[in-house]
């Protein structure tokens, strides 16, 4: 699912391309993903874009007479930019936002049907995605440790909890706590004072270098390979590769659709973290340490 840094590059591409220029028309290919009835698609036409905003993890388009057209991406959600007329994205397509200079692709791969586009009218509106979630890059250390000790959760639920933070998800969650070098199943109740500085601290510089670093992959372009899963990540789907710091392969956990990824030496003092299924599976064959592994 593309987060904050992501949002950001997806945002400053549309900056230049859309912002004080008029809709002049959406084509809707898959129905489903409108998922609001008023304001209407045809009560959109013809408004110029005059603010372009992130709500978490959400793209928020702000039109002539306080509307907003609000993005979700989920997962499999995309944005493309293509020239007018150009060749559309076929099965995956969702909508076609058309401006003057170009066409605004929003597609979707697979079969999830999770990405949604509302249309809503003013800051009421607004206000049903707002989630509460603390803006980390502004926040200061003060503000982010009453936010993060405010429940006791392990610190990966924390952090992707979009009440408690906003934008960070599975992705970079994984990155923080490496560059931090806590567990991810730390609970937030037990941890020092210099653990949540190190924590904070983690948070804002690998979001500030990932911004920064998608920032220049895109030179201007509009962002084409939104991911999560990318080779420069020091864990984070990097599973059975050699740790950047210490060159210990990394772990992970499985849960459902998702899964946690770290390294034993630098964030578990060498413990492995019981798999839901494989441990199980294993019992008591389940290594309990990575020295057992290598």
């Amino acid at each position: 699912m593309p987060e904050l840094p992501d949002i950001i590059a997806y945002l400053e591409a549309l900056e230049p391309r859309v912002l004080g220029q008029p809709m002049e028309s959406v084509r809707v290919a898959k129905p489903f993903v409108l998922r609001s009835v008023t304001p209407s698609l045809a009560e959109i036409m013809g408004r110029r874009v005059v603010e372009l905003r992130r709500m978490g993890k959400r793209i928020v388009m702000g039109l002539e007479g306080d509307l907003y057209i609000v993005l979700h991406l989920m997962i499999a959600g995309r944005l493309r930019w293509i020239e007018p007329g150009g060749k559309t994205a076929g099965k995956i397509l969702l909508c076609i936002f058309e401006f003057p200079a170009g066409w605004l692709l929003f597609t979707e791969a697979g079969s999830t049907r999770r990405a949604s586009l509302h249309i809503v009218q003013g800051e009421g509106g607004l206000r049903q995605f707002d989630r509460g979630g603390l803006e980390v890059m502004d926040a200061n250390l003060e503000a982010f440790a009453a936010r993060l000790t405010s429940e006791n959760h392990t610190l990966k639920r924390a952090l992707t909890d979009p009440r408690l933070f906003s934008g960070v998800g599975n992705a970079y969650s994984d990155e923080i706590l490496h560059r931090a070098r806590l567990s991810p199943v730390t609970l937030t109740s037990r941890l020092s004072s210099g653990e949540i500085e190190r924590l904070f601290n983690a948070m804002q510089e690998s979001l500030t270098e990932w911004i920064d670093r998608l920032r220049g992959d895109a030179k201007g372009r509009f962002p084409e390979k939104v991911t999560a899963f990318r080779p420069e990540m020091a864990v984070h789907g990097r599973y059975g590769q050699p740790c950047p710091a210490c060159g210990t392969a990394v772990q992970r956990i499985v849960y459902s659709a998702n899964e946690t990824n770290y390294c034993a030496r630098c964030q578990t003092g060498g413990k492995l973290l019981a798999d839901r299924a494989l441990s199980r599976l294993l019992k008591k064959d389940w290594p309990k340490s990575i020295d057992e592994v290598e």
